[in-house]
């Protein structure tokens, strides 16, 4: 017999188990977003351990320390062992003697000055400041503004790895003296062993030729059949920062008359220093129309170590200056020695036959292959001393190494991801008239004029336009145009090209082109319009030519060669790139451009116009203890990382 259940009774036990179920309900649900939340958080943290990145710098963009003990008569500074030598201003000017010993290397052997000897620092610090101080450091810095954006964003410190090189050497030297090349493979092995995965490579400027040797160098290390898969599992991408692809002219200047890079020196010991380095030669223009036969080839096949043969196609002898916008050097030679003087250049020497016959000077002109191919140095050999040392080290280095002559034009590295970044619209020389001074050496020659490149057209150093092949836009003040947009021969035939503003933007200026249609060796000229107030970003990308390959250009207006890497603009977009293909969630192969929000604090500002923080759906104003104006008050609402989740 069941007892009667209380109608009061009944209601309590429906309200509890409702109650009940309601709780059980809840618990499910914040289970659930917990956990989603957890597998976010471990998301991020497996990017964060897989990311990592070899910085390789450019030309003096590496400290190097004293390795000897020097005496210096007349300063109250020495030199010790592991005394900062480049840079360090204060024994620059208080012993520049002593100071130009630790740097000179003898020309034919680049063996130390036997008193004195520098060799390459280590670490981050060796590349981040070269003189370090309250004033010096922000004047010297190089990638220091690259490292804080990594620790920003939670890179951990063994994720970031300097790979510093004595950049007076010539790459031969550099393996011979100091095995930099079994270093630096290394270096990628036992990051893909710490980080678990492979990793990016940033390259600037000289650096790039040294990555360059390093991957035909691996070629000989290597089995053939695997060197393909070495480089897939150990280098994910390839940053490649203001490339001299096809050389710099700025080589032509610091070879003549001397460059002192904004250092208290005279030009023509700027000039001594400079010709006394290997790595002088290294950056030479040369042609794009010429080539050499593949090395590393002649190992497997048994061959000799010898000369490999150097080729130009027929369009060498078609076109004018090796396809560049002008001849790169224009020079007047004394005529007192005659006509054997410069027998390389014996073709056109009846054409000036009368103006020798007078005493006067002779003007030659010599293109890029001429420079590259020795025909220069040949020419002023009687009429300088440092043409036979320079050829001496271009046949030694150079055109006679048998891994790589660095003087052909780059094909796409065999790497996964490819991005060739550089600056453009600035004025950028590209040719020089030289003339006698009447000095001795070091002195001996005078730059009479200027060839620049900018907006399209070709100036004389007074404003005058020059006859020649200006290219859609100039270079980035130090390497032209032609040179650094050479790795557009890299893309397929049909890209995408994209063009937005550097700065934060909230999309509405953005242009877009599908499948351009792209040839080789020709340039690629977006039909966009610009505002002569914004600074574009223009990509050029292709991710279909290639199966499982990826390669992009992009093109920043204004950026300048030696400040690129401290760009923000730059450095933001190589960071949303780098977290867009490491992500497992991403859907397409290259980031999206729609729009371009702050990232961290400092993209955040006072917009006095309303009277508020710019960006309200990102920043808030948020004061701290210190704060001195509005702007600095203005912070991020969310952390970086959860941004960084608009942009998968």
């Amino acid at each position: 017999m069941r007892a009667a259940v209380a109608p009061g009774a009944r209601a309590r036990f429906l309200l509890a188990a409702s109650v009940l179920l309601l709780a059980t309900a809840s618990a499910v649900v914040v289970a659930a977003v917990a956990a989603d939340a957890s597998t976010e958080e471990e998301i991020r943290s497996k990017q964060r351990q897989r990311l990592s990145g070899i910085i390789i710098p450019g030309f003096a963009s590496a400290q190097l320390r004293a390795w000897s003990i020097l005496d210096c008569p007349y300063s109250p500074l020495d030199f010790n062992p592991l005394d900062l030598v480049w840079l360090d201003t204060t024994k620059l000017l208080s012993a520049v003697n002593c100071w130009l010993k630790c740097m000179l290397l003898d020309p034919y052997n680049q063996t130390d000055h036997p008193e004195c000897k520098s060799r390459p620092d280590s670490g981050l610090s060796a590349i981040t400041e070269l003189d370090p101080g309250v004033i010096t450091g922000p004047l010297s810095s190089v990638w220091k503004d690259w490292v804080k954006w990594c620790i920003e964003f939670g890179v951990e410190a063994n994720a970031i790895i300097a790979a510093p090189y004595d950049w007076r050497l010539s790459p031969s030297m550099l393996e011979e003296r100091d095995l930099y090349f079994h270093k630096l493979k290394l270096t990628f092995e036992t990051a893909l062993k710490h980080r678990g995965g492979p990793s990016l490579v940033f390259a600037h400027s000289l650096g790039n030729n040294v990555f360059r040797y390093f991957l035909e160098w691996l070629k000989l290390e290597i089995a053939p059949k695997q060197y393909l898969q070495w480089l897939d599992e150990h280098i994910h991408a390839y940053f490649a920062v203001g490339a001299p692809l096809l050389g710099s002219i700025q080589t032509i200047e610091a070879t003549l008359s001397g460059y002192t890079f904004g250092l208290p020196i005279s030009e023509g010991t700027a000039r001594l220093l400079f010709n006394s380095f290997a790595s002088s030669l290294w950056m030479m223009p040369f042609s794009k129309y010429c080539r050499t036969d593949e090395a590393h080839w002649k190992h497997f096949s048994g061959s000799s170590r010898g000369h490999h043969v150097y080729q130009c196609d027929e369009q060498e002898y078609r076109s004018n200056y090796s396809g560049w916008p002008t001849n790169i050097i224009n020079i007047e030679i004394p005529s007192n020695r005659g006509v054997d003087a410069y027998p390389s250049v014996s073709d056109i020497a009846d054409v000036n036959l009368p103006n020798m016959e007078c005493g006067l000077p002779t003007q030659l002109s010599f293109s890029a292959r001429e420079i590259s191919d020795g025909t220069f140095f040949k020419a002023i050999e009687d009429y300088d001393p440092d043409s036979k040392r320079l050829l001496y080290q271009l046949q030694k280095s150079y055109t006679g190494d048998p891994i790589l002559n660095p003087f052909t034009p780059w094909e796409r590295p065999p790497i996964k991801n490819v991005f060739c970044i550089y600056g453009i619209d600035s004025k950028t020389e590209v040719g020089y008239y030289f003339a006698p001074s009447g000095k001795p050496y070091p002195d001996n020659w005078i730059i009479t004029d200027v060839i620049y490149e900018f907006e399209g057209s070709l100036l004389s150093r007074s404003g005058n336009l020059v006859e020649g092949n200006p290219g859609a836009t100039s270079g980035d003040e130090t390497v032209s145009y032609n040179s650094l947009s050479w790795c557009k021969n890299w893309l397929g035939h049909r890209i995408n090209i994209t063009r937005a503003p550097q700065s934060e933007h909230d999309g509405s200026d953005i242009q877009v082109e599908m499948n351009v249609e792209h040839h080789h060796d020709e340039d690629i000229v977006p039909n966009m319009t610009r505002s002569p107030r914004v600074k574009y970003i223009t990509y050029y990308e292709d991710g279909e030519s290639i199966p499982g390959r990826t390669t992009a250009v992009w093109e920043l207006d204004k950026a300048n060669h030696r400040n690129i890497v401290r760009s923000p603009a730059l450095m933001r977009e190589v960071w949303l790139q780098m977290w867009h293909d490491i992500h497992p969630e991403a859907q397409t192969k290259f980031v999206t451009k729609a729009k371009r929000g702050p990232l961290r604090d400092n993209d955040c500002y006072w917009d006095y116009g309303k009277a508020r923080c710019a960006w309200p759906e990102y920043c808030e104003y948020r004061y701290v203890f210190g704060d001195v104006h509005l702007g600095q008050s203005c912070r991020l609402k969310n952390s970086s990382s959860d941004l960084l989740w608009h942009y998968v």
